[in-house]
């Protein structure tokens, strides 16, 4: 019989601790900055009714991304490939009780069926945050803001990514009244703009040519040129310039910038592929050369609360990642120097010091100090490389003349230095380095 593999399911990740550290870092910041702006967390299931998301996450998610199957009661059910409708249902569920507006925020997992590559998995992990009940556009300007917020709570800068931001109902009046497209050709030509970015200047021209058709190539080819050269609202055709949706972006941004969110600019090529949304759309571009691509994006899907048979409600939402924020974090060498949790090793000296040093622990530990015993009775030298290996940030030594004096050595594991402290001093000073440097622990503990 031959062995298992050791390999994780294709497009699925291991945490290791040294990663989990990471994560747990991500969510940590992630938690706190969206509790700053007044948003509560909430919880769905992991399974959903396939309906949830074929009413309007598009055929491209439903029919070729999920993870689908019959379960044992006949039912045809998803593993969540996004939370928007869950969410969406819940709040449908609870229409007349809540609070508006709401402010909901979750951080959780999600498989799609799609070519794993860097930064994007089958399995991924997102936080997602929505606001419920608005419908001014300061709504929109606040999730805007929220999303950039957090980009600053990592410690980038204006200059490492910009956002970009379109409407839908500009979209729609660009597809239908400036460039005459139908409603399957509009359909066609939204996909085709939304892939501008991956494909090159004569594929997008071939199939912008092949979705026209032969009679109205000439004519569309040279408004998709107008469109395409538009760099700002202010250089937008005259046939839209005048259109509502350009007034409501020049508002969007004029709120934007009392924000302090000054890297903000409109790109008429902003699609966002999924039916929900329906009015301001935007994503976070990284814009380092070795990572220039979207990292997250979001906008307004109003009619989608009202499909669970519901009243409908205004809503405004978005989802960063965690492979993507994590990526970026790498690149922009953002990522801090994560130790491990544990923040004191135990070292015993001598099997005579075991219950004393278990005792040494116990006390530690009562004091909110976390502490881990090595009761192997190794060698020192052995216990202390396993301290360093799993990056705690001191060794304690224990033998029988520190628990006779009751007086420890304490050992700094990165400058290596050593101290003899009493037990309350070893507890402060545990403790002050805590206090110096965020742990994942503390991050996580937020959430």
């Amino acid at each position: 019989m031959s062995s298992l593999s050791t390999n994780s399911y294709k497009g699925t990740r291991d945490y290791y601790p040294s990663d989990k550290r990471k994560q747990n870092y991500i969510f940590g910041v992630w938690a706190r900055t969206v509790r700053q702006f007044g948003y509560e967390e909430y919880g769905a299931p992991l399974l959903e009714p396939l309906e949830v998301y074929a009413a309007k996450s598009g055929q491209e998610l439903v029919g070729e991304q999920t993870y689908r199957f019959t379960d044992r009661g006949d039912r045809e059910v998803v593993i969540r490939p996004e939370m928007t409708p869950s969410i969406s249902r819940m709040v449908a569920a609870k229409r007349q009780e809540m609070p508006y507006p709401a402010r909901l925020f979750s951080i959780a997992n999600f498989m799609r069926y799609e070519r794993p590559q860097k930064g994007r998995e089958r399995e991924f992990w997102q936080l997602n945050a929505d606001i419920f009940g608005v419908e001014s556009i300061l709504a929109d300007a606040e999730i805007i803001t929220l999303g950039s917020q957090i980009m600053k709570a990592f410690g980038a800068t204006d200059e490492m990514y910009v956002v970009k931001i379109n409407s839908r109902n500009l979209i729609n009046a660009m597809m239908h009244d400036y460039l005459n497209l139908d409603p399957i050709q509009a359909s066609l030509m939204v996909k085709l703009f939304d892939r501008k970015d991956k494909i090159t200047h004569e594929s997008f021209r071939d199939q912008a040519i092949e979705i026209f058709g032969s009679e109205q190539a000439k004519e569309g080819l040279a408004k998709l040129a107008q469109l395409v050269a538009a760099k700002g609202i202010e250089t937008l055709p005259g046939e839209i310039a005048q259109h509502e949706a350009v007034d409501e972006l020049r508002v969007l941004f004029s709120h934007l910038r009392s924000n302090r969110v000054m890297n903000a600019q409109f790109d008429i090529t902003l699609m966002r592929g999924f039916d929900y949304y329906t009015g301001i759309v935007f994503e976070f571009f990284d814009t380092h050369p070795d990572n220039n691509r979207a990292m997250f994006g979001g906008g307004r899907y109003d009619g989608l609360v009202g499909l669970f048979g519901a009243e409908p409600i205004s809503a405004v939402g978005m989802a960063p990642g965690l492979s993507m924020t994590e990526v970026f974090l790498e690149t922009h060498g953002l990522m801090p120097e994560l130790a491990s949790t544990t923040e004191v090793y135990v070292a015993v000296l001598g099997e005579n010091s075991i219950e004393g040093a278990s005792q040494l622990a116990i006390r530690l530990r009562a004091e909110g100090v976390n502490a881990e015993l090595d009761f192997t009775l190794r060698k020192i030298d052995k216990q202390i490389k396993t301290a360093v290996k799993k990056q705690i940030p001191y060794i304690l030594f224990v033998g029988e003349n520190e628990l006779k004096q009751e007086k420890y050595n304490l050992k700094d594991t990165l400058s290596g230095t050593e101290e003899s402290h009493s037990f309350e001093r070893l507890v402060s000073r545990i403790k002050d380095r805590r206090h110096k440097h965020a742990t994942t622990d503390e991050l996580f503990d937020q959430l």
